[in-house]
């Protein structure tokens, strides 16, 4: 302050012919001193008389200060009854911008209002998300505190714990509070303090050695003089914070280091400041005895080199208020400069007289730049507009200590932080930036789940459910992948399915394929050969037309088998069951008629009988057009009601499609296969009542045990059917099918083939104890 005010005195264009003076009062940190030195201020006299001036010789223009913001709001309230500028170089306060309840408050330091702002990027930046706020016990700072967690808060940084300390707090109380920071799993300590509060919990922290804590001071504290205390030095080493940048005043070193008691013979704290700094006392009444010493005591001189401090912090870039106050003086020269320069009836007061409320309109409309280049101007709230930059406090190992500059908040294209090359050195030792987190990360794959009764950054970490997938960490949900598609083991990333369908590339579909193909072959094999010896004993038996009917049933038995394989498609769907419980129907209604035959022409012995009329090959065909022609009219219904259709079955496994074909209306499927089961049954009774008949051509024992082969490849079917998925499915299926047709062709027809072709010697009359002649 006095470097800027002789600076100006000796600018002839600055102020002309007009002194600046200056009084200082310390406040102490303490609000009724801070009124007390303002009332003494505003009266010019020794002691405070409010409303009065008892120095008219000299006129106050204004009032630099306080630190503190609770002195400054109560000088403040004061102040602007009177529209006496004000302004602060170290007030942070956001509620001082209030111009309501402050009228003629400025100030050269930044308002608290941004420093949450910077805090959430910073927490952003190094991923801290579960914190601490340390706050002091008063109506000002709590205030401000609490402002600073919800912004905190909003940015989705949760608040471990939320402390107030006070200087009337007891020991015991501070060591609770001490107690509950350690234990807390928050790393990451913010310290929004006032110096009085600070200092005394600083004290039993340093006492108690508390460690693996990480500090984040707020611009008041980080500029205040708790850095100062070479006891807290272990504690606070590594302090991140935020402050204005260092700007160097030009000339500044210079005068500091020409500083001498003599030339300030009226500056109550020079002399106990040079016998701090050089560790001497003054020789009161014995100053014509320089250097002397009595006793081992050595004796100031005042001649000493003020270099010799540099270590120790007195050189230029030590104060970061140099410049606030640079400014602060600066602001209220050229605010009165402007008024004194006015030349405009209309717009300039009075200024026969330089009362302060008529310079207070010019201090709040200054906008030049100071002799370091920097610009001087308030916004509408008084407050100085300028950037902010993240430091690292340390103390070396010299006794030196500096604010290391880390980082700078940038705003283009958006918001974010940029390091600089700077060490930071962490507290806490921790050798590199440190987590700060309630729980850990979730990886990709996995999605945050809320504790109960925590705060959000609580949570634990939860595996995607089935068929959900995130590839982002922290996620708080999962996506669902596309129907198409699948996720993998991990559930990170989807996949495409592949669809799953009985193929004939594949070797399984393509065996089938060539079985059923085959498998056709052979009845119409038989079919040519009973065509050939078609007068033949065994051929004739048992009604030839019945037999070259099944035969080309179960030809069609083994082909409908291959609409079963390829991409099931609507149609192939319809056709498959149509084609399959038709032609399985009608083989059975043939096997029913030719064993129904049997029977009657068994019981039949009276040559005239009327009843002989049953044995007309008329009446089997009826029976096998009749049972068919049901079978048919299920199928109609089937189809009209609810028909097969194509359907991807999306749920049964996670990395394929399965494509198959939906029966539509499982009451008609099971209408049909029951109806088949029916007469397989009712035939199966049938040829076993009529197996001990005689005659060489009986069939009723190659029926009984072909039904046993159909019933039981059916009745196996079922189990496998249900306990399959997919493509084996329909392979259990196509392999019944051709089971079933297959043992029908061996049971009733490859032992009248063996007797034509390998034994026609019993393919004659005589050896039939009876044969049924043929009809048709």
């Amino acid at each position: 302050m006095v470097f800027a005010i002789n600076e100006i005195n000796e600018n002839p264009e600055l102020l002309p012919n007009i002194t600046l003076g200056f009084r200082i009062y310390d406040s102490c940190f303490n609000e009724m001193q801070a009124v007390n030195g303002a009332l003494q201020i505003m009266s010019g006299g020794e002691k405070p008389i409010p409303n009065y001036i008892c120095d008219m010789k000299s006129k106050v223009a204004g009032l630099v200060g306080d630190l503190q913001s609770s002195s400054s709001v109560a000088v403040a309230r004061i102040l602007g009854l009177f529209r006496i500028p004000q302004i602060s170089y170290g007030s942070a306060l956001a509620y001082l911008s209030d111009k309501i309840n402050f009228p003629s408050f400025l100030r050269t330091t930044l308002n608290d209002k941004v420093i949450p702002y910077y805090f959430n990027m910073l927490m952003i930046h190094f991923n801290w998300t579960w914190i601490g706020i340390l706050a002091s016990n008063n109506d000002f700072d709590l205030y401000d505190s609490e402002l600073l967690r919800k912004d905190i808060e909003a940015a989705g940084i949760c608040v471990a714990f939320f402390m107030r300390i006070s200087a009337q707090h007891s020991r015991d109380r501070t060591l609770y509070i001490i107690q509950a920071i350690r234990k807390s799993t928050a790393t990451v300590v913010i310290l929004y303090c006032s110096m009085p509060e600070l200092i005394p919990f600083m004290r039993v922290a340093t006492e108690v050695n508390i460690t693996g804590k990480v500090w984040v001071a707020s611009g008041s504290v980080m500029t205040s003089p708790i850095f100062s205390y070479k006891e807290f030095w272990r504690t606070l080493n590594g302090t991140v914070g935020v402050k204005s940048p260092l700007i160097i005043i030009p000339g500044f070193g210079k005068f500091l280091y020409s500083i001498q008691p003599s030339l300030y013979p009226k500056d109550i704290f020079m002399k106990s400041f040079w016998e701090a700094g050089f560790n001497c006392l003054w020789a009161y009444g014995s100053h014509n005895v320089p250097n002397s010493t009595s006793n081992g005591t050595i004796y100031c001189t005042g001649q000493e080199n003020l270099k010799y401090l540099a270590n120790q912090g007195f050189h230029e870039r030590a104060s970061v208020f140099s410049i606030r106050v640079y400014n602060a003086v600066y602001s209220l020269a050229h605010g009165i400069n402007t008024m004194l320069s006015c030349r405009s009836e209309l717009l300039c007061l009075n200024i026969s007289r330089l009362d302060p409320w008529k310079i207070l309109q010019y201090v709040k409309r200054v906008k030049v730049k100071n002799t370091a280049d920097q610009e001087l101007a308030f916004d509408e709230n008084g407050d100085q507009i300028f950037n902010l930059e993240y430091v690292n406090w340390q103390a070396l190992p010299n006794g030196e200590t500096k604010y290391v500059p880390f980082a700078t908040l940038e705003e283009f294209p958006e918001s974010h932080i940029v390091t600089s090359d700077n060490t930071v050195f962490w507290s806490g030792d921790y050798t590199q930036a440190p987590t700060s987190k309630c729980s850990t990360s979730c990886p990709p794959g996995y999605r945050k789940a809320p504790q109960k009764g925590q705060p959000v950054c609580c949570f634990d970490c939860i595996l995607c459910s089935e068929n959900e997938f995130t590839n982002e960490t922290d996620s708080t949900s999962c996506i669902r992948c596309p129907e198409d598609m699948w996720t993998n083991e991990k559930h990170t990333v989807c996949w495409l399915r592949t669809l799953e369908f009985l193929s004939y590339n594949e070797i399984l579909g393509g065996i089938l394929a060539t079985i059923s193909f085959l498998g056709s072959l052979l009845p119409l094999s038989i079919l040519a050969i009973f065509i050939r010896n078609s007068e033949t004993p065994v051929v004739k038996a048992n009604n030839r037309s019945l037999s070259y009917l099944l035969l080309f049933s179960l030809c069609f038995c083994s082909l409908c088998a291959l609409m079963f394989i390829g991409h099931p498609v609507t149609i192939t769907c319809v056709l498959r069951q149509f084609i399959f419980g038709i032609s399985f129907v009608m083989c059975i209604s043939c096997i029913l008629g030719k064993t129904m035959m049997v029977v009657i022409a068994f019981n039949l012995t009276q040559p005239r009988s009327n009843k002989r009329m049953w044995l007309n090959s008329g009446v089997t065909n009826t029976l096998v057009l009749v049972c068919t022609a049901i079978q048919v009219i299920i199928c109609a219904g089937w189809l009209a009601h609810s028909p097969p259709f194509e359907y991807t079955d999306n749920k049964s496994k996670m990395d394929k499609i399965i494509v198959e074909c939906n029966k539509g209306s499982p009451v008609a499927y099971s209408c049909t296969m029951g109806y088949m089961g029916f007469l397989a049954t009712l035939c199966f009774v049938v040829a076993y009542l009529s197996r001990t008949l005689p005659g060489s051509f009986n069939e009723a024992k190659l029926i009984t045990f072909s039904m046993l082969i159909f019933g039981a490849v059916w009745i196996s079917f079922i189990p496998a059917y249900l306990s399959t998925t997919g493509k084996y499915m329909v392979a259990v299926e196509v392999f019944a099918i051709l089971s079933s047709s297959s043992g029908l062709v061996a049971c009733i027809f490859l032992p009248k083939v063996y007797i034509i072709i390998l034994r026609p010697e019993m393919n004659k009359k005589d050896r039939n104890i009876f044969i049924k002649k043929d009809q048709s």
